[in-house]
């Protein structure tokens, strides 16, 4: 049952407000607790950060785009609790819903009439030569990339204990199907329907060009060390800061085990949105 509501917005968005300052009072009104994260005041609802969001909801509303609904999701360890992504007017692959369609489809999530897509999510673990592993969870991708003064890499790869290929790039794409339409699919990476459980391996730039993206199994256990000295190499998970790698740092990649749950929009398929999205079809 929901009980508890919450609301995250793209940072000075006009039309996020002006959601909010309907939906919460609505929602209240039908007896539901609303959340709104810190910073999005003049809305009403409690005041909480991202991480009592993804503790407390029962449901969360996302307005903004692609980038504002990563922020949230990867902090969301319930399985059970969708997430409602509405695109305000950005290209917004898995934020889908349009802000008209917001009050219809709340009305039937609020009844329980709804269904979710399971989006599997990422761990990314991260060994130095000194100090614990860091870790970080991904919906979308983990990255690793040279500076913008550093020559081309080397990323020795292996996928569970067999070695694939030690790759000389401008980096590495480590890709869920949700992240296919994203940075992957700018380096060259196939387009991969998103309940699929599979991981994309995506070079950046590859020195040798029959260096293609290569599809693997989720439940495979990816292992990454850097090769190159002196360069600066970064690690950006999900668009987040990015950490620097040393030579000799190690990047494993795995299934999280937790995935993320969106609400459907009940008048679209995931082909049109590509259609739409993609302008197929047009001249």
């Amino acid at each position: 049952m929901i009980r508890a509501v919450g609301f995250v917005a793209k940072y000075g968005e006009p039309k996020a407000f002006e959601i909010a300052r309907w939906a919460v009072p609505w929602l209240r009104e039908k007896g539901k607790q609303v959340l709104v994260e810190t910073g999005f005041n003049g809305v009403g609802g409690r005041s909480v950060n991202k991480k009592e969001m993804a503790r407390r909801a029962d449901l969360i509303v996302v307005l903004g785009g692609d980038g504002t609904l990563l922020s949230i999701a990867r902090l969301v360890e319930r399985p059970d609790v969708p997430i409602i992504g509405v695109n305000l007017g950005g290209l917004g692959f898995i934020t889908e819903i349009a802000a008209d369609e917001l009050e219809s489809i709340l009305t039937k999530t609020l009844a329980g009439n709804f269904s979710t897509e399971k989006r599997m999510t990422l761990e990314l673990s991260v060994q130095g030569k000194k100090g614990k592993p860091k870790k970080f969870r991904v919906l979308n991708d983990g990255v690793i990339t040279k500076g913008a003064r550093s020559k081309i890499i080397d990323l020795e790869t292996f996928v569970g204990k067999e070695y694939l290929c030690t790759y000389r790039a401008d980096g590495l794409i480590i890709s869920t199907p949700t992240g296919s339409t994203a940075y992957s699919l700018a380096a060259g990476g196939p387009l991969m329907y998103p309940s699929i459980g599979a991981i994309v391996l995506s070079p950046i730039c590859p020195h040798t060009l029959t260096n293609r993206p290569i599809v693997i199994p989720s439940r495979s256990k990816i292992r990454v060390t850097l090769r190159s000295a002196g360069d600066t190499v970064i690690l950006s998970p999900d668009g987040q800061q990015g950490i620097l790698l040393n030579d000799g740092d190690v990047v494993e990649v795995r299934d999280y085990g937790v995935p993320v749950s969106l609400v459907k929009a009940p008048s679209r398929s995931y082909f049109e949105i590509l259609r739409n999205k993609l302008k197929w079809g047009e001249r």
